[in-house]
């Protein structure tokens, strides 16, 4: 099916009103706020949809994907969707949120801008589907969470359009929480090669590494690898490699009292100096400043 051929759906932003859209198939008896979305198209924001009850499936450029209980799917915008028989299901209860990109485009967001799987959604690439298993126990978490966004557009009592705002921040926070391991989610996407990339990635980020060293890994040229990495996730190898091991400092930085000099040292730089400006630079404040500031002041307020 050629994106010419289907219609486009466009998110109709309303002044006033926080730009998220929530509705829910199956039991309670909702449908899409336009049928357009019942039928093949297109469209210019991102859908988060996830699977309480039921089966069903979607087809997404010739692929299908199976609808089971306890999937999350991020749908890009761009995507060509043939809803299919998910609809024509009455024992279904699946929850469907609907919002611009550019909602996921702030700092709040730090754990979708460094998460692989995540951060072609932020920039509004071509991120294609990307299913996340959502394990049995936080199944009734992620159900709350998005009752909790519609419960807000619904009532519309005082203050909902930030209380909308913050709700589906908690949704996405547990999004990237959920998204697991780098490598297989990339081998669901189809994407072998970059599943091995970030394999090598994962093993290898606190030892020096450089992009020779990963193209050599997975059997190609720097410059093909360069190239691939950065039309499928909007990065180069080193930007990955570095976000990897920031990842890990603040992880150190916060569950252990280990110097600054050993935090970079576990992360892959033997230039404590080197890591302060790497840190500093994609944080705005040094190792020790971010360490600081995230924990209990032993002074009095006011004092």
């Amino acid at each position: 099916m050629e994106r010419s051929s289907v219609p486009v759906a466009v998110y109709d932003r309303i002044p006033g009103v926080p730009p998220v859209t929530v509705f829910r198939v199956g039991t309670a008896g909702e449908l899409p706020t336009t049928e357009l979305l019942a039928r093949p198209h297109t469209h210019d924001f991102m859908v988060l949809l996830y699977v309480v009850r039921g089966m069903g499936s979607f087809r997404k450029e010739g692929r299908e994907w199976q609808l089971t209980p306890g999937d999350l799917f991020l749908i890009s915008p761009g995507e060509v969707i043939d809803p299919g028989p998910a609809y024509a299901y009455t024992d279904v209860d699946v929850w469907i949120v609907l919002f611009p990109p550019d909602v996921v485009e702030s700092d709040a967001f730090l754990s979708w801008r460094s998460h692989p799987l995540l951060f072609p959604f932020v920039r509004g690439l071509a991120g294609g589907a990307q299913r996340v298993p959502v394990p049995d126990g936080d199944r009734t978490r992620i159900t709350d969470r998005f009752a909790a966004l519609h419960t807000e557009l619904r009532e519309r009592r005082d203050g909902y359009h930030e209380a909308t705002l913050a709700h589906l921040t908690l949704l996405l926070v547990d999004v990237s929480r959920l998204a697991g391991d780098v490598a297989d989610g990339m081998v669901l996407r189809d994407e072998p090669v970059l599943a091995a990339v970030f394999d090598t990635i994962e093993s290898r980020f606190t030892e020096p590494i450089s992009l020779s060293d990963v193209a050599a890994d997975v059997g190609l040229t720097a410059g093909h690898l360069t190239t691939l990495v950065g039309r499928k996730t909007g990065r180069t190898v080193q930007q990955w490699i570095t976000e990897r091991r920031l990842v890990e400092a603040r992880k150190l930085l916060a569950g252990t009292d280990l110097t600054v000099a050993t935090v970079a040292r576990r992360v892959g730089y033997r230039d404590t100096g080197y890591f302060i400006r790497r840190f500093r630079s994609a944080h705005g404040i040094t190792p020790l400043e971010w360490r600081t500031a995230g924990r209990p002041s032993t002074t009095p307020a006011g004092r």
